[in-house]
């Protein structure tokens, strides 16, 4: 039992948030009323992450010396000794073969989004988590690839915009996250990974500001953009921008005066007004999108 506790806490089930970004196909495309889409869709979501999981598995495997020298990370199943290397290898060789064969089985093209994310997960891991910047493309690189894959389940074509608005928003969030990593670990930083000798908290802090107004901008022209308006059928997405705002604000508070933003899935999970947020844009946006009158 104790065995598939640290199993289960090796697979990261809780980091499952990141891929609910498979969703925003089926809502922006108006196809949540369709049943075989959204069964396509929840299908999609579990491959991913199995996958997801598999890349977790085959992290702690590599890290596991580096993580033992961390204060939070030194509790994780492999770096503590509660589950071992090759049991994590077994495990994670099914959950890639699964995940990865049953994605082809739904359409090629969701079976391509997701060997691609494994493969630029396995990139960033072997080479580009050293290379400054780099890593943190890599990261952002994988939310866009989440939300692509939810648009290849349902066979629709995204919008650029809200491409760009993941690719912004995970940058940004990547950032706070080196930003974290930095404060927590103090002088020790570089001998837990090389890579973070290379960023300061100075020149993070004059990085995540440009990303956040990035992100902000990007996401307003993807509300009033033609294709749309042409689509939702009114402007009123633009309705949703406060709720961008604020989250964003949030985060960097959180950053600043709260310590937090190393782990951004916990403070997403744990910080109420966050959280709130997130579900008042969630039920805002779909309202407009599903119940707004057909007009501009």
């Amino acid at each position: 039992m104790q065995t598939l506790t640290a199993l289960v806490r090796c697979m990261r089930p809780w980091q499952y948030t990141k891929n609910l970004l498979v969703f925003a196909a089926l809502i922006f495309a108006q196809r949540m009323a369709d049943p075989d889409a959204v069964l396509k869709t929840i299908v999609a979501f579990v491959f991913f992450c199995m996958v997801s999981s598999a890349v977790y598995l085959i992290n702690d495997m590599r890290d596991a010396e580096e993580d033992r020298r961390h204060p939070e990370k030194c509790d994780r199943p492999i770096a503590s000794g509660a589950l071992s290397s090759d049991l994590a290898a077994v495990v994670a060789a099914i959950l890639v073969v699964v995940g990865l064969g049953g994605s082809l089985i739904v359409n090629f093209g969701l079976g391509g989004v997701i060997a691609s994310y494994f493969g630029l997960q396995m990139l960033y891991q072997y080479v580009l988590k050293q290379r400054v910047i780099l890593d943190v493309f890599a990261i952002a690189g994988g939310f866009v690839l989440r939300a692509v894959a939810g648009a290849e389940a349902i066979s629709v074509v995204i919008s650029p915009w809200l491409l760009i608005c993941t690719l912004l928003l995970a940058l940004f969030l990547g950032l706070a996250k080196r930003r974290g990593e930095i404060l927590l670990l103090e002088e020790d930083a570089a001998g837990h990974r090389t890579t973070l000798r290379k960023y300061s908290v100075e020149m993070l802090d004059q990085l995540i500001p440009v990303v956040a107004a990035s992100t902000l901008m990007s996401y307003c022209l993807y509300t009033i953009s033609d294709r749309t308006v042409a689509q939702i059928g009114s402007t009123q997405l633009m309705y949703t921008i406060p709720f961008v705002i604020y989250g964003l604000f949030r985060y960097v508070y959180l950053m600043h005066r709260q310590g937090q933003g190393g782990a951004p899935d916990r403070t997403l999970l744990t910080d109420k007004p966050l959280l709130a947020n997130v579900a008042l844009y969630v039920l805002t946006a779909a309202a407009i999108v599903y119940f707004a009158p057909n007009a501009v």
